[in-house]
């Protein structure tokens, strides 16, 4: 079976201004009649009836959901889709985040037993990460970064369940901040393998910390203090470009 790819741009859309033009996504405060006629728009690009892409509700969760046809609306809380059906497009809208296309189940296990050592940051990692009610008091003299980006964003994410309680989790800024100071995640050798062969369990991250013959470094704690310095320093300075 042949995967198709699509990446789009902004360009080529009927969105006005901020969304201009081609903007996919419903939850911004769109138009929600440019945002349909764009999503139409991709559909005839891609040679596919509109009811034939299937849209989800992206909520920087761990929750992947199987679809076996077209959905009358976006799947739920979930972040990643899975098919089997041809003639069927999954859509995932990213700002900063990267997409990951996976159209084999075993590429996941390619990477880990490459010959390269990596450093895993998981979601054990990120989930110390929280956009708590004291982180964001901190952002309170962003002016325009915090009440038109950083609030919106953080709202919605805090209205499902996993993150009433503590607040939203940050995941992307987890990864860039070991990039820029790994002294702000504690690492330790491990083991790690996916898991190919279980009719239950394909798929799954299988991390072994006393293995003998470790091949990745995998993030267990974070500086939480420290790394929220760090992030509210990058904020004021993209605030100070805003005033």
């Amino acid at each position: 079976m042949r995967i198709r790819r699509v990446i789009t741009t902004r360009e080529g859309g009927v969105s006005a201004p901020p969304y201009d033009s081609f903007n996919l996504g419903g939850r911004g405060g769109d138009d929600p009649a440019a945002v349909a006629a764009n999503q139409r728009r991709l559909a005839e690009g891609i040679g596919l009836p509109a009811d034939r892409l299937v849209w989800m509700e992206q909520i920087h969760g761990r929750t992947a959901t199987v679809v076996d046809g077209p959905r009358a609306e976006a799947v739920e809380a979930t972040d990643a889709l899975v098919t089997a059906q041809p003639g069927l497009a999954l859509v995932v809208l990213t700002a900063d985040c990267v997409p990951a296309l996976l159209a084999d189940p075993e590429a996941a296990a390619v990477v880990f037993g490459a010959g390269w050592r990596t450093t895993m940051i998981g979601l054990d990692l990120t989930a110390q990460a929280r956009a708590t009610a004291a982180v964001r008091d901190r952002f309170g003299e962003l002016g325009r970064l915090e009440a038109e980006l950083l609030t919106p964003i953080l709202d919605f994410y805090a209205r499902h369940r996993q993150y009433r309680a503590e607040g939203p989790a940050v995941h992307d800024a987890c990864a860039i901040a070991q990039v820029l100071d790994a002294g702000l995640i504690k690492a330790v050798p491990a083991r790690v393998d996916v898991e190919t062969q279980g009719r239950f369990t394909s798929g799954m991250t299988v991390t072994d910390f006393d293995a003998a013959d470790s091949n990745a470094d995998v993030a267990t704690e974070l500086d939480t203090a420290a790394f929220w310095d760090r992030v509210l320093s990058a904020f004021e300075r993209v605030a100070a470009g805003l005033a």
